[in-house]
């Protein structure tokens, strides 16, 4: 049935109603106009003339600049109803011509939707069609005069497409000085490939010329497939005023021409039914290029997505390489690590006296108060630091990426330059994320120990040193080697990371510590991890906004079309 065409190509159109082509990917200047183009023909021409297959004939009369369009519909009407002249463009907005019996279906606004109707004196304002009712056009076919195909106004050369792609039936009018400029000759091709019904007229001819013109257009015609396009010839007349119409003998067999097909139905069906299947056979080129188009973009959206995923990998690789290169145990966090654990001698006596420094370091710790507080804040900054920096310089990798590819750059200056200014930081929540991650974190180390102490084997040595002092430990241990210090600070930092594991051996034995040490910086990174995915979220964010094309839903709605075109109605 017809309606279930009519409803595969309403899928069809449902499918294109979204940005397939967000990103600055391959041509995208010409997937953007085809795209335009298919929406366009589909609203303006498709949708309502499958609907309705027997509306009055649409014949759009297009061509060059000063081929005479407004003249020659003039003169097919008998009456001024467009204005012609010599300034250009003269066709500023495009009048259609109707009999009074066809004109609400064109007033109704079923063709060419997106234009505003008026009627009454006077020319169209731009942007709008202009709707005339006159009994010298037969029932059942509407003129339109179009603007030219090569206005110097970008806006008209636009519209000119739009009108033809919306015809039944093309009138393209030529002059014996233009016919053989290819920009006519490019719309000449797509009525070939479409299958569009058209005619030629040949205007403005001199004398001595129409015979070896018209062959020669004839010729050109033959070489582009269009051979058995019907072919009218206007000799060059001299008009008494500028604006004057042309003398009806010239005319005649235009006239004529049309009339037959407004009064054959079956020759008007025929006409209907050339352009309406040549139309939906292009469909079935015109949709798979786009859909093609369409992948390229999900695999530009997706190469974007995993330039900034990369990016925050190698942050998250830096953190795990600033957990272990002992940086974190330098400055603030020794200060306070020498006030906690004794004097800076003692430290550096580790490494030679190793064998009795498990009985010392119970000694000095159980003989003094602890200075925790102090020690647990500096390695909160510090740990806080180090996730700033990751995320700063992750946001920065990520945007450098993104500009260097044509994609990226389109979508950052797109986003603006205060939007890319703040993606190539940390975002300005971090620092409170962050702070809450790593007192979490030192909660759960805390939890840790006071798990492990609970142990009877343990429970009284771990009660000698309380958690607070043993959590301290463990979390230093978490950060216990010396790849990022040089000098006196690997002495002294060394020192710092075998006094933590010495201490902690000796109330829960190496095993245990290798567990509890491992779980502890397990734990960090998972939560260093999230906070990054959230910063790497604000990149993804971006992407996920431009929604990713569904290419396989147009192919499938362009099967559905072409499985059901066999039921176009006769």
């Amino acid at each position: 049935m017809a309606d279930e065409l009519l409803t595969a190509l309403r899928s069809l159109r449902s499918a294109l109603d979204h940005d397939l082509f967000p990103l600055a990917i391959g041509d995208v200047a010409a997937d953007r106009r085809a795209l335009r183009e298919l929406v366009g023909q589909l609203d303006d021409y498709l949708l309502p003339r499958l609907a309705a297959i027997d509306a009055p004939l649409l014949a759009v009369v297009g061509g060059s600049t000063g081929a005479g369009k407004s003249t020659l519909v003039n003169s097919l009407v008998g009456t001024d109803v467009t204005v012609p002249g010599v300034l250009r463009p003269t066709t500023l907005a495009p009048t259609l011509v109707a009999n009074p019996e066809d004109a609400a279906w064109f007033t109704a606004a079923h063709v060419l939707p997106g234009l505003p109707r008026v009627t009454g004196e006077g020319p169209g304002e731009p942007g709008t069609l202009k709707i005339v009712e006159t009994v010298s056009v037969p029932a059942g076919l509407a003129l339109l005069d179009a603007p030219d195909i090569d206005s110097v106004v970008v806006a008209n050369r636009q519209l000119a497409a739009q009108l033809l792609a919306a015809a039944d039936l093309w009138l393209f009018v030529t002059t014996a000085a233009r016919y053989a400029d290819e920009v006519p000759w490019g719309f000449l091709r797509t009525a070939r490939e479409r299958s569009t019904a058209l005619g030629i007229i040949l205007q403005r001819a001199p004398a001595e010329a129409i015979d070896p013109v018209s062959k020669d257009l004839r010729r050109l015609l033959g070489v582009n497939g269009l051979g058995d396009t019907p072919m009218f010839v206007i000799p060059e007349l001299p008009l008494p005023e500028e604006n004057a119409r042309l003398p009806q003998t010239a005319v005649r067999p235009i006239r004529e021409w049309l009339a037959e097909l407004s009064a054959d139905a079956k020759a008007r069906g025929e006409v209907v039914r050339q352009t309406l299947a040549g139309a939906l056979d292009s469909l079935a080129v015109r949709v798979p290029a786009l859909a093609a188009a369409a992948d390229r973009q999900r695999l530009g959206i997706g190469e974007l997505r995993g330039l900034a995923e990369r990016s925050y990998d190698v942050g998250m690789s830096g953190f795990d390489e600033g957990m272990r290169d002992g940086s974190l145990l330098r400055g603030e966090v020794l200060a306070r690590w020498q006030d906690f654990i004794g004097t800076g001698d003692l430290m550096r006596s580790l490494e030679t006296r190793v064998g009795w420094i498990r009985d010392r370091i119970v000694a000095v710790i159980t003989g003094r108060p602890a200075p925790d507080r102090q020690l647990r804040s500096a390695l909160e900054s510090g740990v806080e630091s180090l996730i700033r920096a990751t995320a700063d310089g992750s946001a920065e990798r990520a945007v450098e990426a993104w500009l260097a590819t044509p994609s990226g750059r389109d979508l950052l200056e797109r986003a603006g330059v205060a939007t890319a200014g703040r993606l190539g930081r940390a975002s300005p929540e971090l620092s409170a994320r962050a702070g809450a991650a790593v007192r979490d974190w030192q909660g759960y180390v805390l939890e840790l120990v006071r798990s492990e102490g609970a142990e009877k084997r343990t429970t009284a040595k771990a009660a000698s040193f309380g958690v607070n002092g043993l959590g301290l430990l463990l979390m230093l241990a978490v950060f216990a080697s010396t790849g990022g210090l040089t000098g006196l600070e690997v002495g002294i930092a060394g020192g710092t990371s075998v006094l933590s594991q010495k201490l902690l051996e000796a109330v829960f034995g190496d095993q245990a510590v290798r567990k509890l040490t491992e779980q502890a910086r397990a734990d960090l990174r998972d939560r260093v991890r999230g906070l990054l995915d959230v910063e790497q979220g604000r990149f993804t964010g971006l992407l996920a906004d431009l929604g990713a094309p569904d290419s396989e839903a147009l192919r499938v709605a362009a099967r559905a079309v072409q499985e059901r075109k066999r039921e176009l109605p006769a």
